[in-house]
């Protein structure tokens, strides 16, 4: 007799811990069930561990543990359990179960014509799944697109200002040619964040159709001057326009399909988008002009408050949905010009790793092998803003572990903002620290919350194993 046989999908928004992360739980809660299991990853580089048609045919069942669009189409038949790639993660077993009792939703497609390459499109609000969810799904297929556009572009321009502030500019003296075409590289880099974003977004509602006229959609909100916010809005609006227009013309003959896909879908849709982006353009610029400057006064104003807000955000779900609204920002405020904002993000995202590391490093004697390994490995992950390393050690102790990795999170983004450091680059660690303004102030800041929380951590752990031995 056969292996129970489950085919899973992970993937997550920046595509570098979670997703690996999900894919390790099932493949080891499958086998201590005695199943067989196949994991495709959709990580920054790519699919990896590819699932083929034949495989999926094969399936019992299907496991999608992702906060990405997946391709869940091609399951279409199958009974698919769909969860957040955290719960991927934190409920590997139970999702195991889950499969082998036949739990999950069949998957139905309404594609009326399989071998015309289009799709008509249906609206995921009708099917069983949590709407907040379903949006956050979207937009975090936009923001894992966008991601690498924003660091690489943002990197590039950081490190163009080594040769001088005004590097890039002909009339200064501080003019260097080599890097004036780093910083315009990376501008061009960084100005495709938003469109890149609706585009994505739009694609995770409407498949492939949605593309061309979320990228439009995005480009109008660019150059109306209504930034992250509008490429967020322009995405949504285009991926829904094209579903509206698949159920319009959804009478239309079937061989008139592929005039659909080339024609109707981009033709109408960008016309539509477009003339709902350029109306909504003005009131929208206004809108982010006021987010932004509010977020930015914090700054000068309550830099305490910005950093506690900031630190907690960044570490009560490392890499989860209010960690990512908090890099987002950064991300949106450095693009368009604010460095201080995101010195504190990339600060309170370091810190969670480090304090672990800290933490075995000072009560050693009550962390098994296992833990001090992990912990000093995120000594370099701490280092290289990989804030997941920490997951492991908040996963087995939450309610008293999240608080102190809060806390010295917190610390690190406060003294970070009263230090007045400037972070050009979104991501990278301190291997950025070469184009950070009061770099020195930086990394004092980042150890003096990562001790102070390793120390807080290390004393729970020490109580603990008091209270185990008593």
């Amino acid at each position: 007799m056969s292996k129970f046989n489950i085919v899973a999908a992970t993937g997550c928004p920046t595509g570098i811990a979670h997703t690996y992360m999900a894919q390790e739980a099932l493949e080891q809660a499958a086998n201590e069930a005695g199943v067989q299991i196949k994991v495709e990853t959709h990580g920054q580089i790519g699919v990896e561990n590819a699932l083929t048609a034949e495989e999926i045919k094969n399936a019992d069942a299907v496991i999608i543990a992702a906060d990405k669009d997946v391709h869940a189409e091609r399951f279409e038949g199958k009974k698919i359990i769909d969860v957040s790639v955290s719960r991927g993660i934190k409920d590997a077993d139970a999702l195991i179960q889950q499969a082998i009792d036949g739990k999950g939703r069949l998957m139905v497609s309404t594609n009326r014509n399989k071998n015309s390459g289009t799709q008509e499109f249906n609206s995921e609000e009708s099917e069983k799944t949590n709407i907040g969810r379903l949006i956050y799904k979207h937009l975090m297929n936009g923001v894992s697109h966008m991601l690498p556009f924003v660091v690489s572009g943002g990197v590039l321009v950081a490190v163009s200002f080594l040769w001088g502030i005004y590097s890039a500019d002909p009339t200064n003296a501080q003019y260097n040619e080599f890097a004036a075409t780093l910083n315009e590289v990376g501008g061009l880099a960084m100005g495709l964040m938003v469109p890149i974003l609706s585009a994505y977004i739009a694609q995770s509602i409407a498949q492939r159709p949605g593309l061309v006229v979320g990228f439009v959609g995005g480009l109008v909100a660019s150059n109306g001057g209504t930034g992250f916010l509008g490429g967020i809005i322009s995405g949504f609006i285009a991926g829904y326009v094209i579903v509206l227009l698949s159920k319009m013309l959804k009478g239309l003959p079937i061989a008139l399909d592929g005039l659909k896909a080339i024609f109707l879908y981009p033709v109408l849709g960008v016309f539509i988008t477009g003339l709902l982006m350029v109306g909504l353009s003005q009131p929208m610029e206004t809108i982010n002009i006021a987010m932004m400057d509010f977020l930015a006064s914090f700054q000068d104003s309550n830099p305490v408050i910005l950093g506690l807000i900031v630190g907690s955000m960044s570490a009560f779900d490392m890499g989860g949905p209010i960690n990512k609204a908090a890099y987002v920002t950064g991300t949106a405020l450095l693009a368009q010009g604010n460095s201080y904002f995101m010195a504190g993000v990339s600060a309170a995202c370091i810190a969670p790793p480090l304090i672990t590391g800290f933490s075995v490093l000072f009560f050693g004697k009550y962390y098994g092998k296992e833990e001090r390994n992990s912990g000093f490995v995120n000594f370099i992950l701490g280092s290289t803003h990989i804030t997941e390393g920490a997951i492991p050690f908040a996963a087995k102790d939450p309610l008293r572990v999240i608080p102190t990795l809060m806390m010295g999170s917190s610390i690190a983004a406060i003294l970070t903002y009263l230090f007045k450091v400037q972070v050009p680059a979104p991501h990278g660690g301190f291997l950025v620290l070469p184009v950070v303004t009061n770099g020195l102030l930086w990394v004092i800041a980042i150890l003096t919350g990562s001790i102070i929380g390793g120390f807080a951590l290390g004393m729970i752990r020490k109580h603990s194993a008091g209270v185990l031995e008593k």
